[in-house]
């Protein structure tokens, strides 16, 4: 058992960002938050998966809709706590733990702060081991866990259950829901017990944001390659390094989608990378090959400084390295390629096996 505090809070929100694979929402807001909730209520307590009693309940917490525009409309810090509250009233139990439904950007920062105000501690995982777009997209879904109910929050105290047929059904919903409001809003759901995190959740993964941005932080410190520290640490390839020639992003139906093409520079010099995008990185071709595909990683970073350049950040003549890392295997089955391949987001191509 180990503690989140401010000493800690800046690594595990540069690592990740990185995981978010560019999206996952400006990890910089939710430090902000996650920092005046700890300021106010005191460290964060985190717990391993196997540390959590099997009759727990777990509750992840997020945000949910476009990236761009959390950038406009900043969180007031309390609608997770407010959709985890109208989550226990409807269950008719408390949470014992919160998690973060994913481990990137805003994402792994706002449980932070919803756990710090709840009093509560956060599991070390969470149920994509990456960012993806979609409510269903956990894998929690493959063994069968429905993410109703759904509590939904905005930031003038609403609240909302959501009640689905299927998993798909509930994001739909929760997509009208959040595009009516603005497209932004707060979520609580997939309700797990403690003996379903192992099958559930991947495992460590506040561990490894928190080591990923460490090891960034160092190489700078030590003038060495900030983003060949995240290539060892994440055991990844190296795509592209080079400029940002050109970016086409809209918010269409409550998420950023578009394209980004990169021009390589140094060794990457004559190649192109171009980058498709649904707030999560989807697909990377090279030079007209494909390279990289969801579910697999692919993450672009400032090329000078490491850190991580979300889909929203992303803009004409910024110096970026993009690099791939592998998915939790789990991913690579049929059911979540099913899931969260690039087949389910329209492209025509299969899943490009890691390092093909």
């Amino acid at each position: 058992m180990r503690e989140i505090t401010l000493d800690n809070l800046d690594d595990i929100a540069r690592g990740a960002g990185i995981l978010g694979t560019g999206g996952g929402g400006d990890p910089y807001i939710g430090k902000l938050l996650a920092r005046e909730a700890i300021r106010r209520n005191g460290p964060v307590r985190v717990v391993d998966i196997d540390e959590v009693p099997a009759d727990a309940t777990v509750v992840p917490v997020s945000g949910m809709g476009a990236p761009t525009v959390l950038l406009e409309r900043v969180p007031n810090g309390g609608e997770e706590l407010a959709a985890l509250r109208a989550l226990e009233k409807h269950l008719g139990r408390p949470a014992t733990h919160i998690a973060p439904i994913e481990v990137g950007g805003v994402n792994s920062m706002l449980p932070i702060a919803c756990a710090a105000e709840a009093g509560l501690p956060i599991v070390d995982g969470d149920a994509m081991g990456r960012a993806f777009p979609e409510a269903q997209m956990v894998l929690p879904g493959l063994i069968g866990v429905s993410n109703s109910p759904m509590a939904l929050a905005d930031d003038k105290g609403s609240t909302i259950i959501v009640e689905a047929v299927d998993n798909h059904a509930a994001e739909a919903i929760a997509r009208a829901v959040c595009v009516e409001l603005g497209c932004q809003i707060s979520c609580a759901d997939t309700v797990l017990r403690g003996d379903q995190l192992a099958d559930g959740l991947v495992p460590a993964t506040l561990t490894l944001a928190e080591n990923l941005g460490a090891a960034v932080r160092a190489a700078r410190a030590e003038h060495s390659d900030p983003v060949a520290a995240a290539v060892t640490m994440l055991d990844g390839v190296p795509l592209l390094t080079g400029k940002v020639v050109d970016v086409s992003r809209r918010t269409e139906g409550g998420f950023a989608r578009g394209r980004a093409r990169i021009e390589g520079t140094g060794a990457d010099t004559g190649r192109v990378l171009e980058l498709d995008f649904q707030n999560e990185h989807l697909l990377a071709t090279r030079d007209g090959v494909t390279v990289a595909t969801t579910p697999d990683l692919i993450c672009v970073l400032d090329s000078e400084t490491g850190e991580p350049v979300t889909t929203e950040g992303l803009r004409y003549g910024l110096r970026v390295s993009v690099l791939a890392a592998r998915c939790d295997p789990r991913w690579t089955s049929p059911g979540g390629l099913a899931l969260a391949g690039p087949r389910y987001f329209g492209y025509e191509t299969d899943y490009l096996p890691f390092g093909s």
